[in-house]
């Protein structure tokens, strides 16, 4: 069944020609019930877990769980393969790096990876079964919100080799603390290390070398013991560090110094991988980011810094110290993080005193997390409950500041703010 078809789909306003669909449930959808739709867009088989909606003549079939038959799907087709898989995580940086290590190694190979960010116990599954057989490596990523999802995705994905980005204040709901983060994220490091396959390791991270005892290992960073050793330059206003390897000086237009190990690591994996330097030079000096990670946008004489699709504690801590560095009037942007639990206004708190610390010109916060907090009075911080508020002040009080960051999770949409400043 699932070699003759051509791609999997799990939402009726996909592409269905030639496709399995899979019938998902939610708390606000079932996916059964457009099975037959499915049928008919084109689709070779439906695969339903009502047995009211099966259909064999028409070609859509009963399993007792349509999710758990995806992965067990996922997980056969794994074992079929014969190219090396690369997964990551990490509290930061996860969807960039992939997209880096994936520019890298396609200056070499043909290379399946996942799409966007879909890298849930959905998305890995989907990414999965989207290698095809011409493929000659993958590169998956891998998202968790609580212990033993990252265990569970490296069941299916069997990763031959693995990095974590870096440890830190994401989704504190679920893990229950910054050790439950490490704790969590590190069941890839456990798969690694029990299927004897191979890490990559930030040697400036010493968690990351704690935590890789008795894993085969390739380590990159500035240690001059690391099996990749680079040098970086200082920082220019707020910009990424220059990267240089055996002579060859690699500048990334990627903001911020926080992306540099996301850098640094894709050019490791792309030199163990035996793409050459200048190949690697290029594709890293020509990403650009986009889908509201860090992008950059340019206004007349304004510079907006766009970084809306996540936040939690650390990614906002290092992305307000980064910006701080620029030395001309600038203005910060901020909505409420997500997924914190209890630890929600003592973090919000931290957040909104560092911004206060470092003398932006000007400091909005936005949400219900922020305006719970005891904010300093001053001319230079604004508070808005929602974004509808803010819209509203920002149309008769145009942003003067000649940078501007933008940063808050996903929820909080703070990018529809450029529909305002840009137009």
């Amino acid at each position: 069944m699932y070699l003759r078809s051509q791609t999997v789909s799990t939402d009726t306003r996909d592409n269905q020609m030639k496709s399995i669909f899979f019938a998902l449930k939610g708390d606000n959808f079932n996916g059964n019930k457009f099975a037959q739709e499915a049928i008919k867009s084109g689709a070779l088989f439906a695969i339903v877990d009502e047995k009211e909606f099966e259909d064999i003549e028409n070609d859509i079939y009963y399993v007792e769980d349509t999710l758990n038959a995806l992965q067990k799907l996922a997980q056969y087709h794994r074992e079929q393969l014969k190219i090396p898989v690369i997964a990551l995580t990490g509290s930061n940086g996860k969807t960039t790096t992939k997209e880096l290590i994936t520019q890298v190694l396609a200056k070499r190979y043909k290379v399946a990876a996942t799409k966007g960010n879909l890298n849930n116990h959905i998305g890995v599954p989907l990414t999965m079964l989207s290698i095809k057989a011409n493929d000659e490596i993958a590169v998956v990523e891998m998202g968790a919100n609580h212990l033993l999802e990252i265990e569970f995705l490296s069941n299916i994905a069997q990763p031959d080799f693995g990095y974590i980005t870096n440890f830190g204040k994401a989704h504190l709901e679920g893990f229950g603390s910054v050790e439950g983060v490490i704790e969590g994220k590190s069941e890839l490091y456990n798969y690694l290390r029990n299927h004897a396959k191979t890490v990559f390791i930030n040697c400036d991270d010493e968690k990351q070398i704690e935590l890789t005892q008795e894993i085969r290992k390739i380590g990159f960073g500035q240690n001059p013991e690391a099996d990749y050793s680079f040098k970086y330059s200082e920082s220019l206003n707020g910009r990424c560090p220059e990267i240089i390897y055996d002579s060859v000086s690699i500048q990334s237009q990627l903001i911020g110094e926080y992306n540099l190990s996301n850098i640094a690591a894709a050019i490791a994996i792309g030199l163990t991988f035996e793409v050459p330097i200048e190949d690697i030079k290029e594709a890293i000096e020509n990403y650009k980011s986009e889908n509201n990670r860090s992008q950059i946008i340019y206004k007349d004489e304004q510079e907006f810094i766009l970084d809306a699709y996540n936040a939690n504690p650390t990614s906002m801590e290092a992305a307000l110290l980064n910006f701080s560095k620029i030395k001309e009037a600038k203005t910060v942007i901020l909505g409420d993080m997500f997924e914190l639990g209890e630890n929600a206004l003592k973090e919000h708190q931290a957040v909104a005193e560092l911004a206060d610390k470092l003398g932006f010109t000007k400091v909005f916060l936005i949400g219900k997390n922020f305006n719970s907090l005891k904010i300093p009075q001053s001319s230079n911080f604004g508070m808005f409950l929602n974004r509808e508020e803010a819209e509203i002040y920002f149309k008769d009080n145009p942003l003067q500041e000649k940078h501007v960051l933008i940063k808050g999770s996903r929820g909080m949409a703070l990018e529809k703010l450029l529909d305002i400043f840009i137009t």
